[in-house]
């Protein structure tokens, strides 16, 4: 068994530290607290305590991942898992110097999780009919309710006991020394599973990295039922990732089949969602009519250079070359799609005139000088949200009123421009009038049969005139636009669904039992108000920055990994700074902080769009980490002298939960909104850290935040 006693050699208490008033704490050792050690402090434990760090967030990724492409509730449930894994991580610090072992059953409940997920699955069968969700072989799917409920328990167990692993290490340093390997750790984390994802791999991978780490953090002391437990969970993962015509891009699983004879096809689904079906011209002549809806209205000496985005499997680029343009353009965020889609019958990507780009449709449109006589919007419509903490799609950008502004921008003299998918009575009706906006026309409106609900529309529009051929422009009602700073189009209005506001409401009652069951009495981090107030607030800022980054170069996993890689950075070099630089009051500090907020609230990411990339470059990231970087220079000055960093940490992250559900404010009132809940919480934080102060004599004079381990 290893126990906390087991893990650290036996330390002595110290007595209270003290020093004259104002004077700037160092990276020392934490007041009331065991006094950490040469022999506590060695390169070994040091070593470790990265290692735990790297294994916690590498684990933490890899589930919202890997638990969001088998189980479809999941997918719609935004935020899901990375609630559910700051609540393990929480409890796993408070329990840091308890008796209760977490970290000795992690093998177990990360068995009982992926036996869960791959034994009850979640699987969207069809869009019609009253019970289109099914399980295996053709099962009803387990109750949402009860699925979501199992995996969010069965998600915090695993975090609690890696969370544990890691607190261990993590009480053994002085505060400020353990956050600085704790943020080494995470940036490891980072780097890895962005090479996997760069590399394609499959949860085979993601799971034998886990399991050995897991092998690794419960050493020396390992019994054999735990070895048999995470051998069976990698070969589990194995298993599921040698599945035949079954691959896994840095967005989606998907699982493919092809269909010969006559009228040969190929279907794939992704996430465990039928996604798209590559077909012949001669079947999508019969079948799908529409692809060449856009086509009517244009001539074919008119079509040099045609720009397609979101081209899939090539269905669309197929249609593009048979009616004659000289050179078509293909934008599509998801590489495996794009391989996938050379199995197409007419093996469009295969041609000399076709150019295809993998990138974000936005982004491309942002980059490019180059003018077309047509661009497509051909059925953008991803399965995937952008982060683990953002509620937009990867195609949420593409669908505003600025990029069809955009649009306008690309096309050549003459040029049209046509969108068309399945949609939602009110969808149809949103990019109706988001065209009327941008184009100051209405769009010809072509509809077709319905589908679950939907309607198949394709909706065309020329700048320079009256759309040619065009038997019915849209007269139907108006619905606003989505914008870029509200990017949510497949919201009907500016509100928070009530499924949204019950999931919540479960979320936060279950934490609540669990917190004080698990994890003990909240009163020890009755001290530590502040630093969750703080963990909200930082939780806000790092989202906010993602979905800005995300519009600045677009929606890619890269881009996202970057940003999570650009925010780690950010704060290691505050608590570099703080470790050697004598810095001011925190009061000055927060004036810092709530300036550079102020500076992000009048200069919108939106306006930096016109730059040159460079340029956008270096002033988005000055308004995005210039405030991370202040606001955990805040941080150093509190946490290096925090009188227990378990209690506060797990404050800290408990914190970021609440801060996960706040990010649902953004429904309602867009993400610049979100600036002024972040300064509103900092200075929640800057109160209660002095109330904090005159109640506990000796304590520090200031507050601050942390990245939340585990999540970036």
């Amino acid at each position: 068994m290893t126990g906390a006693a087991e893990e650290f050699p036996a330390q002595r208490q110290s007595g209270q530290a003290t020093r004259p008033p104002g004077e700037q704490p160092q990276d020392g050792p934490a007041a009331g607290e065991p006094h950490p050690t040469a022999a506590t402090e060695n390169p070994r434990e040091r070593a470790r305590l990265v290692f735990a760090s790297f294994l916690m967030l590498f684990v933490e990724l890899a589930l919202i991942r890997w638990v969001t492409a088998n189980n479809v509730y999941v997918t719609k449930a935004t935020n899901f898992v990375l609630l559910a894994s700051f609540l393990g991580i929480g409890i796993g610090f408070l329990n840091a110097r308890t008796r209760r072992d977490y970290l000795r059953w992690t093998p177990v409940a990360l068995l009982a999780l992926v036996s869960f997920v791959l034994a009850f699955p979640v699987i969207l069968q069809t869009l019609n009919g009253p019970h289109p969700f099914q399980g295996l072989r053709g099962a009803p799917a387990l109750p949402q309710p009860v699925s979501l409920a199992v995996v969010f328990v069965l998600v915090t167990a695993v975090m609690a006991g890696l969370g544990q692993g890691t607190a261990r290490l993590f009480v053994g340093f002085r505060p400020l020394r353990a956050y600085r390997l704790d943020i080494l750790g995470s940036l490891c984390g980072i780097a890895a599973f962005t090479g996997l994802s760069f590399l394609n791999q499959p949860p085979g991978t993601w799971g034998c990295i886990a399991c050995a780490g897991v092998l690794v953090l419960l050493a020396p002391r390992i019994r054999w039922w735990q070895v048999l437990a995470v051998a069976s969970v990698a070969t589990l993962l194995l298993l599921e990732s040698v599945v035949p015509a079954q691959e896994w891009s840095p967005y989606n699983k998907l699982a493919y089949h092809q269909k010969g004879g006559a009228n040969p096809a190929l279907y794939v689904s992704a996430n465990n969602i039928p996604y798209q079906a590559a077909r012949s011209l001669a079947v999508m002549h019969k079948q799908k009519a529409f692809y060449f809806f856009p086509y009517q209205h244009v001539t074919k000496a008119s079509l040099g250079n045609v720009l397609i985005i979101g081209s899939g499997t090539g269905n669309d680029a197929a249609v593009a070359l048979s009616e004659g343009a000289r050179h078509v353009d293909t934008v599509e965020i998801d590489p495996l799609l794009v391989r996938l889609g050379h199995m197409h019958p007419n093996h469009p990507y295969s041609s000399p005139r076709l150019t295809a780009h993998i990138d974000d449709g936005r982004a491309y449109l942002q980059n490019t000088s180059k003018r077309y006589n047509l661009i497509l919007f051909a059925l953008p419509d991803s399965l995937t949200a952008l982060a683990g903490q953002s509620a937009i799609r990867l195609e949420s950008y593409l669908l505003t009123v600025q990029s069809l502004e955009a649009v306008r921008a690309h096309l050549a003299p003459g040029g049209t421009f046509a969108m068309y998918n399945y949609y939602a009575p009110f969808l149809e009706s949103r990019y109706a009038s988001t065209i009327e906006d941008a184009f100051g026309r209405a769009p010809c409106a072509e509809v077709g049969a319905p589908l679950g609900g939907r309607r198949l529309a394709v909706l065309t529009v020329r700048p320079a005139g009256p759309v040619l051929n065009c038997a019915s422009f849209y007269h139907g009602s108006r619905i606003a636009p989505a914008t870029d700073d509200h990017p949510f189009p497949y919201l009907p209005g500016n509100d928070i669904p009530k499924q949204y506001l019950w999931m919540l409401t479960a979320i936060f009652a279950l934490s609540l039992l669990l917190v004080r069951v698990a994890g003990g009495k909240l009163s020890q981090m009755r001290s530590y108000v502040d630093l969750a107030f703080m963990g909200a607030a930082f939780l806000l800022l790092e989202t906010k920055n993602i979905v800005q980054f995300a519009l600045l170069f677009g929606t890619t996993w890269l881009v996202n990994s970057l940003v999570f890689a650009g925010v780690l950075i950010a704060v290691y070099l505050a608590v570099e700074t703080a470790s050697h630089v004598r810095l001011p009051r925190p009061a000055v500090l927060y004036a810092a902080l709530i300036a550079s907020l102020v500076l992000t609230w009048l200069v919108p990411p939106e306006s930096l769009l016109g730059l040159p990339i460079v340029a956008r470059f270096l002033a988005g990231s000055a308004l995005a980490f210039a405030p991370i970087y202040l606001a955990n220079l805040i941080f150093a000055q509190r946490f290096s002298d925090v009188a227990s960093s378990g209690p506060a940490f797990a404050a800290n992250l408990l914190g970021a939960m609440v801060g996960g559900a706040l990010e649902y404010v953004a429904l309602i009132t867009g993400y610049r909104f979100l600036l002024i809940l972040i300064g509103v919480l900092y200075g929640l934080a800057f109160v209660t850290s002095r109330l904090l102060t005159r109640r506990q004599a000796g304590s520090p004079a200031g507050a601050g935040v942390q990245i939340t381990a585990g999540v970036r």
